[in-house]
């Protein structure tokens, strides 16, 4: 069989995704100040959707006003915004890819002052570490409450499947709400949803229930989960896999790979992820979290059940895409960061282009903020696409950062965005 970055897939559900690339999720944070789609967000995604991608997945689209995680999310808990919410569907698929909305909650992860008077929600009462004061203190949710956070992402799937989204997914992932309640550093209740990893999971199979009751069997369903928080006493290796048992079991269309929080940063690099046996293999092999796809993948086999898996991090040529997908571990490469400096980098390789560009980013030269100065350096990538013009790598980092938090807000009042 064929396994060429070209090769169709068909998913569970009966979709086709056109080729074996997906655009992974990047928080755009490009919504208006009532959390809107703009057309900044529309345009960016109007140029990915000519990318040659087969699936684009947007990111952090939050199913409640109240509980955003940064500033320029988007949210969708009504149909107040049906009309732009089309307007960006139709963008994303006007190319012909699956286009999905990732669902996300921050539970704890919600900067102070982000959301007003609302504090922040977990599962129990244990704050961040690691980021004095950036995050509040979390108050613990009740029954009722999570009931009705489950419903949340039940109507947004709902909605943004009308507005002509082809599917979604559910972000379990990077120590989100839903993370927080699969691990048992953040999750120390006795009662249905917490205590055992049983217990502990209910949440996410609980929506992920609940979305396919307001979808039906035919709109695809993704989940993007931790191999492992990276912690110790968080969620490991073994737990994960039994999840991800748990969500084959469920019948969802896709699996990305991903690992670490806000406390744990492994998504963002190799070196957070692994040890140094499996850092060595990481380089060689380009994917971070490969190794733990083929270790699920064996386990969905040896259970009798199929889940299409996808891996996103650290691919950067076309040898390593092409050998972990006829490795049989992987069935969909995923690509970040690459395509924001690179909107065609898919269609590039798939005519046999070997690698994306190499990237050397500026630097800030102050420690303390090089890694937010990263951030916003690809957030006003990001913002340049949006607004009709190409990537520009040679820009001042200083100049990013400050027009970053001029445009979010993040200081002074924020600043309208025109359209160049």
């Amino acid at each position: 069989m064929s396994h060429d970055l070209d090769t169709p897939l068909v998913l569970p559900s009966g979709a086709t995704l056109t080729s074996r690339i997906a655009k992974s999720a990047l928080s755009e944070a490009i919504g208006s100040h009532d959390n809107a789609p703009t057309p900044e967000l529309i345009r960016l995604y109007d140029r990915w959707a000519d990318s040659g991608a087969g699936l684009l997945i947007t990111g952090n689209v939050m199913v409640d006003r109240r509980a955003l995680g940064e500033p320029g999310n988007v949210a969708v808990e009504d149909r107040r915004h049906m009309p732009l919410l089309k307007e960006w569907a139709a963008a994303a698929t006007a190319g012909g890819a699956q286009a999905w909305v990732q669902l996300n909650h921050p539970g704890r992860q919600a900067p102070k002052g982000l959301n007003g008077s609302h504090q922040a929600v977990a599962p129990s009462v244990t704050s961040v570490s690691g980021a004095p004061g950036v995050f509040g203190k979390p108050r613990a949710l009740g029954g009722e409450e999570i009931s009705g956070i489950i419903a949340r992402f039940a109507d947004a799937a709902r909605t943004v499947v009308e507005a002509g989204f082809t599917g979604v997914q559910v972000h379990a992932a990077h120590g989100y709400l839903i993370s927080q309640f699969l691990s048992p550093l953040t999750n120390q209740r006795s009662d249905e949803w917490g205590g055992t990893p049983h217990n502990r999971r209910r949440f996410l199979i609980e929506i992920v229930r609940a979305i396919r009751a307001a979808l039906g069997p035919g709109v695809p369903i993704g989940v993007k989960l931790n191999s492992a928080d990276f912690q110790r006493g968080g969620m490991t290796e073994d737990e994960s896999t039994e999840v991800v048992l748990a969500l084959a079991a469920e019948g969802i269309d896709l699996l990305e790979i991903s690992g670490g929080n806000y406390e744990s940063t492994a998504f963002m690099g190799a070196d957070a992820a692994e040890g140094t046996e499996a850092k060595a293999s990481t380089k060689t092999r380009e994917a971070y979290f490969l190794g733990y796809a083929e270790r699920v993948r064996k386990a969905i086999d040896d259970s009798g059940t199929t889940l299409p898996l996808m891996v996103t991090g650290g691919f950067r040529t076309r040898t390593g895409m092409t050998e972990a997908l006829e490795s049989g571990a992987v069935d969909v490469i995923g690509l970040g960061r690459p395509l924001i400096l690179e909107p065609d980098l898919p269609r590039r390789l798939i005519a046999g282009a070997e690698a994306a560009l190499p990237v050397t980013i500026r630097r800030l030269r102050i420690k303390h903020l090089e890694g937010m100065g990263e951030l916003m350096w690809y957030g006003v990538q990001l913002r340049r696409i949006g607004q009709g013009k190409d990537p520009d790598p040679e820009r001042h980092p200083l100049r990013n950062l400050l027009h970053y938090m001029r445009t979010t807000g993040l200081i002074g009042k924020p600043a309208r965005r025109s359209i160049a």
